[in-house]
């Protein structure tokens, strides 16, 4: 992995069986373990799938002598390269949201500063808003896009 603020990056273990509860206190030492541990696997297991893409397209880039195979291998590799993009992507948000556990900002709203709810982070650990305020968000993209 990538070392992060000068220190290697190794997940470390998350605590067997542990979920986190709205019992105990919003990103307390445990709830910021868990959500880095799951956000550190998630990134190394998109690290694994990117080798695997990238080795599978070294493979196969011999070119095809038939065209419709070649028009077939061509469309392939250019999912490929697609699905790579978006891990890529993926790969920044989730490195911004380790930062983020690094600052002490993690599991806040950056437009409201509320927290965001254990269950929607659990669902989607790069989340930096609330539900209400990423729904207002999208609302005003749409406004927007229709202008």
């Amino acid at each position: 992995m990538v070392p992060r603020n000068g220190r290697p990056a190794l997940a470390p273990r998350p605590i067997a069986g542990y979920k986190p509860s709205a019992k105990e206190k919003f990103m307390g030492r445990k709830q910021l373990k868990y959500f880095q541990a799951k956000l550190m696997t998630w990134r190394s297991e998109i690290l694994e799938d990117s080798k695997e893409t990238l080795q599978h397209l070294q493979e196969d880039s011999l070119r095809e002598p038939d065209i419709a195979d070649r028009a077939s291998s061509e469309t392939d590799f250019s999912v490929e390269l697609r699905t790579r993009d978006r891990q890529r992507k993926l790969i920044a948000k989730i490195d911004s949201a380790l930062a983020r556990i690094d600052e002490g900002e993690y599991g806040y709203c950056e437009v409201t500063g509320d927290p965001i709810s254990l269950k929607r982070l659990d669902a989607r650990p790069i989340a930096t808003m609330t539900l209400e305020a990423q729904e207002m968000h999208e609302k005003m993209e749409k406004v927007h896009r229709d202008d």
